[in-house]
């Protein structure tokens, strides 16, 4: 936790504690002290808990545009949005620290490809001392019609690889917040891994670049209000956006 007293503009610092999150390394792999600015109300004290909001992919032009990237352009969408650069590496991870509204957010892009996304998860977590409910994971999801999002509180993985390894190195823990992005099914006998490496048609394209849109406001409502019904409504919506009734 995060305790401040209040002022008009005040600078976060994350100390440099860690938690018990497995696999966690005790040598920082960043010298520098990394602060959050955002103004604060005049109250006498104000608890800010940051969130980390990581988005899984593949590192590299080869893996750009693909399926199984829209987590890191979800990531990419709400780094342009809000204005924070990601600049720094640590922990094997594309890092870029600011904040959505008064809250400070950490946004992670692993570059350890997919199947190891919990080696940069995993520490980040333990290092910022971010508590499991503020862990967000953003990834892509066959189960789902391409371009429909569905944001939760906590879940399974779903035979996803990066969302399996992540849950290993969280001690197992499952009670973590994710938005799936939908990417859809393989069409005919088409394999999956081919399927997830493909870059998305050019009607494909144009539904994910609006559900990008619709997810980086997903984002904002989840950092600033938490799970209440504004989140809930979303998923209603999205469910059945391509079948109005």
């Amino acid at each position: 936790m995060l305790h401040i007293a209040s002022s008009p503009a005040l600078s976060l610092t994350y100390p440099r504690r860690n938690l018990h999150y497995r696999h966690y390394s005790t040598k920082p792999l960043v010298k520098t002290t990394f602060s959050v600015r955002c103004s604060v109300p005049q109250t006498n004290k104000v608890e800010f808990t940051p969130w980390l909001i990581v988005g899984l992919g593949n590192p590299g032009n080869k893996y750009h545009g693909t399926r199984h990237n829209v987590g890191f352009e979800i990531i990419d969408s709400l780094s342009q949005t809000e204005g924070i650069l990601m600049n720094t590496i640590q922990s094997k991870a594309l890092i870029g620290i600011g904040s959505i509204g008064e809250v400070p957010v950490l946004l992670a892009k692993p570059q350890t490809y997919m199947n190891f996304s919990g080696e940069s998860v995993g520490p980040l977590a333990a290092y910022y001392r971010v508590p499991l409910r503020h862990i967000l994971l953003v990834y892509d999801e066959t189960s789902l019609p391409n371009g429909v999002l569905r944001l939760t509180p906590k879940g399974g993985h779903g035979h996803h690889n990066g969302l399996k390894n992540v849950i290993g190195h969280l001690d197992g823990s499952r009670d973590f917040p994710r938005l799936a992005i939908g990417i859809g099914n393989p069409p005919g006998t088409m394999d999956l891994r081919a399927f997830l490496l493909q870059k998305f048609s050019s009607v494909e394209r144009k539904q994910v670049d609006e559900s990008l849109e619709q997810g980086v406001q997903a984002v904002r409502t989840l950092v600033l209000n938490g799970f209440n019904h504004h989140v809930n409504r979303f998923n209603l919506g999205q469910k059945y956006k391509y079948n109005k009734v």
